[in-house]
This record gives C-alpha cells, structure tokens and sequence, in this order.
C-alpha cells in the first residue's frame, strides 16, 4: 500500500512506522513536489521508506500464560474513585459493552484495579454481584443507604445521567472489599504494566503477571495476597 501526499504530519508517519513494524501490512508513503526553474517545469518525488530496503520481520504476538485466576478492572477516570474507594465498589455502565464484563465476577473472586492513564488503585475481593448501582444498598452508620442517597449529581453524573435508561445503558456496580487502595495522585503506573479497555477481563498475557508481581512488591498488602 502507498500513500501518496505532498507532506504528512508527524501522528501519519508514526501510523506507517508501527503498521510496518507491528502488522502484517507493507505500507510506504511517496511524496510529490513540483516546481520551476528557468521556464522549465519539474516534478520529483520521495519515499519515507526506502523501497529498497529489507522488510523488518513482523513483531511476534505477545506470549500468553494461563490464567492466574484474579481479576483486571478498569475504573474510568470520569467516575468518582475516592467514593468507590471509601464505600467498597467499581462500576461501569452507559451501553451494555461497558457493563456486562461485569458479570464475569463472583463473591470471592480477587480484582486489580487500574484507572486508564493514571495508574493501579487498588486490590479488593468481591463480595456480591453486578447489580444496578441505584439498587444496591450500602451499610452505613445511617443505615442502609444507596448511591443515589450517597452521591450528588456533580459528584457521580453516570449513575445519574442512566436513571430513565434502558436496562444496557444503566449504571452498574460490583461491591468489593478492598485489601489495599490508593489515592488517584498515589495511582502506581511505570513502563510494562498491563492495561485493557474492557471493564473487567481475565488476562492471560505474560505482562499480567508481571503487573500482579509489581503491586504486590509496591504495596503493604498483607493476608496472603
């Protein structure tokens, strides 16, 4: 495949560098200028690529393990942490690809929890199932209470903005016990860690463990975990 252009932007280039280095797919970009000198018209052209150079071998697929039996979670940046952190859930919801990995977790099950872009938050077990978040009732020194009770609308627009929603774009929580939680600024994040965009997942690649084996190191969890 040849893009054909007079110039690219700097995010073009990297798109063909890491197709051609990542993906089976052979593509190059040709450049054309025209321009003129003493009455005479020129056109030349340039490759970003040399075509005359050997194709980089395709990178190989990441290793897989098998399973270790815990959990991922993803826990959005825009959903309110510290009230998940203080009452004991993670949530997900807005569309039904959001929220039915969800389903995946049973009371027992361990779960790291990692917000996109800022870091790993907490570790925590879980202790019932996927229920909608303006149905399920937390223990609190008032009584039981839910999130609807607990939560202002500035606070937690998601739970709020899927009240009149069908039953796949409601809001959707998981309770969980927490083992260990952090701050949103004390998120722990370095190069190499796993990441995934779906709610909750069972990952099997060699960074999983990897990931598991780096929180444990870099927290004060104690219990066996």
């Amino acid at each position: 495949m040849v893009v054909v252009a007079t110039e690219l932007d700097a995010s073009s280039e990297r798109i063909i560098n890491y197709l051609n280095e990542h993906a089976q797919l052979s593509i190059n970009a040709m450049f054309f200028s025209a321009f003129e000198d003493n009455g005479n018209r020129y056109l030349s052209r340039a490759w970003m690529i040399d075509p005359d150079e050997p194709t980089k071998p395709i990178a190989r697929k990441a290793n897989k393990e098998p399973w270790n039996g815990e959990f991922y979670a993803s826990f959005g940046d825009d959903r309110p942490w510290e009230l998940a952190r203080r009452l004991g859930f993670i949530a997900g919801g807005g569309a039904a690809w959001y929220s039915k990995t969800l389903s995946m977790l049973s009371e027992g099950d361990r779960i790291w929890v990692n917000i996109p872009k800022t870091g790993y938050v907490g570790v925590g077990e879980v202790i019932g199932e996927r229920c909608r978040a303006t149905e399920y009732h937390f223990d609190t020194e008032n009584g039981a209470k839910t999130l609807l009770e607990l939560a202002t609308p500035n606070e937690y627009p998601h739970l709020y903005r899927a009240l009149d929603d069908e039953e796949d774009n409601a809001e959707y929580l998981v309770p969980v016990r927490w083992l260990y939680t952090a701050e949103r600024s004390q998120a722990f994040s370095e190069v190499g860690l796993f990441g995934n965009q779906n709610t909750v997942c069972k990952p099997t690649a060699s960074k999983w463990s990897h990931t598991v084996m780096r929180l444990k190191q870099a927290w004060p969890i104690g219990g066996g975990v």
